[in-house]
């Protein structure tokens, strides 16, 4: 399937699930995120804001796992430019007031700009994945170009209600895979 298809179908698809179905599997998820063993080199993590009018799986509770679970973890939200089409990673804390961008994506107001190649765990949002471990986004490339800028040994990890696809057909060189995709039944590496 083509990622244009793929798009209208999962988020069609999200947007079917009742609340307590997402509550039920972002449970689920977290419990598949607790069976990854992350070594003791796991400092800075770059999540993201859940969107709601997308049925997104919510990343903050997953983040505050792992902010509970790895000590001195730093958590960065990602901000976006537009304009540039670039993306930058941006280091929050409990005080850390959050505003919506034109396109209602909660970004941190404020706060230190954290290197690309700094990151050690990025969520990665996804629509869906397909089985060598490729994913569809919303289409903008923002993550693909910022995750080009990671150290080879970043972890990327997606989160999916939704099992995978066999293949997206038009994959690109611009493509980057992701290293692991959980699922409410299974945890993905590739």
């Amino acid at each position: 399937m083509f990622k244009k298809d793929l798009r209208i179908i999962y988020k069609k698809k999200r947007l079917e699930l009742s609340t307590t179905e997402r509550m039920k599997m972002d449970d689920l998820l977290l419990i598949q995120l607790q069976n990854i063993a992350f070594d003791n080199n796991i400092e800075v993590l770059m999540s993201y804001w859940p969107l709601e009018h997308h049925n997104e799986m919510n990343t903050l509770l997953y983040t505050r796992y792992l902010e509970h679970s790895i000590p001195n973890l730093k958590v960065a939200f990602p901000v976006v430019d537009f304009e540039t089409k670039e993306m930058q990673a941006i280091v929050v804390h409990d005080e850390t007031d959050f505003v919506e961008n034109k396109y209602g994506i909660p970004e941190p107001e404020e706060g230190a700009k954290i290197e690309a190649e700094d990151l050690d765990l990025v969520f990665v949002p996804l629509l869906a994945f397909d089985k060598e471990g490729f994913r569809v986004g919303y289409g903008k490339g923002f993550y693909d170009r910022f995750l080009k800028k990671c150290r080879k040994d970043v972890i990327t990890i997606g989160f999916s209600y939704f099992e995978p696809i066999d293949k997206i057909e038009d994959r690109n060189q611009f493509d980057v895979p992701l290293n692991y995709c959980i699922t409410p039944e299974k945890i993905y590496e590739f």
